[in-house]
């Protein structure tokens, strides 16, 4: 029988990551819509650099909650 190399994760931690994830959602979808409202050039390439952090920092947190089931 093969052993699963990665815990669990339990209630308490699945709850942060479930919020986190929502967070990091959230806050690429409002920084990916500023940049579209910016009309200043610097500042909508700011807005889409944190948005794709975001999307990052989700997609990252997505794999590790994958990775522990």
């Amino acid at each position: 029988m093969a052993m699963n190399t990665s815990p669990r994760l339990d209630a308490s931690n699945l709850k942060v990551l479930e919020d986190q994830l929502n967070y990091e959602f959230l806050m690429n979808k409002k920084m990916s819509q500023y940049a579209e409202y910016c009309n200043d050039s610097q500042l909508k390439n700011i807005c889409q650099q944190g948005a794709q952090k975001h999307k990052q920092n989700y997609t990252d947190l997505l794999n590790y909650l994958n990775s522990h089931q």
